[in-house]
């Protein structure tokens, strides 16, 4: 039996948070993937999930029993509504459960899920694009592209970071209609 046939992906739930919270709060202290410096409260990310839930998107977890073990979410792109196509991914694993097919569980999940609603195109803006080789090969390896790299754009831990674009089509043309 393979490690990930452990892993149960499914949508988060508010008992989640704490978890959650906690998974996010090591990549803010530890890496570079967000460009956040002060891990939010289990209390702020309970609202961002309750904002990605108000909007009808996606927020998954991977759960090995009982214990969260990553998590990944979509997010509108920006609030105009010529964008309403366009959606953002975030993806955080847990450290002890990294480089085991977990994030491509769960990114797989989300982009069928955003698929499934319609939705044209998926980015991924990578914190710390140059060093953080997991997430680019995560998104390298979904079909993901290169859209472009914003450098210099984020100063974490003593040194200017970078942010690496990313780009996915989720379906051919918008599928909703005008009107």
């Amino acid at each position: 039996m393979s490690a990930l046939s452990l892993i149960t992906v499914r949508d988060a739930v508010e008992s989640d948070m704490e978890a959650i919270t906690a998974i996010y709060a090591w990549h803010v202290i530890h890496g570079c993937g967000s460009f956040e410096e002060t891990p939010p409260d289990s209390h702020e990310i309970a609202l961002r999930y309750q904002k990605v839930l108000s909007h009808a998107l996606p927020w998954l977890c991977a759960a090995r029993g009982d214990q969260v073990v990553g998590y990944c979410y979509a997010t509108q792109y920006r609030p105009r509504p010529a964008y309403r196509f366009t959606l953002e991914n975030s993806v955080y694993i847990h450290p002890d459960f990294s480089g085991q097919g977990i994030g491509t569980l769960l990114m797989n999940r989300l982009i069928e899920r955003c698929n499934e609603a319609g939705y044209h195109q998926m980015l991924a803006i990578i914190g710390d694009g140059e060093n953080n080789q997991g997430s680019f090969k995560l998104h390298k390896n979904l079909g993901f592209d290169i859209a472009g790299n914003f450098r210099s754009v984020g100063f974490k831990q003593g040194k200017w970071r970078d942010t690496l674009l990313m780009q996915k089509t989720l379906t051919p043309s918008p599928q909703h209609k005008e009107g």
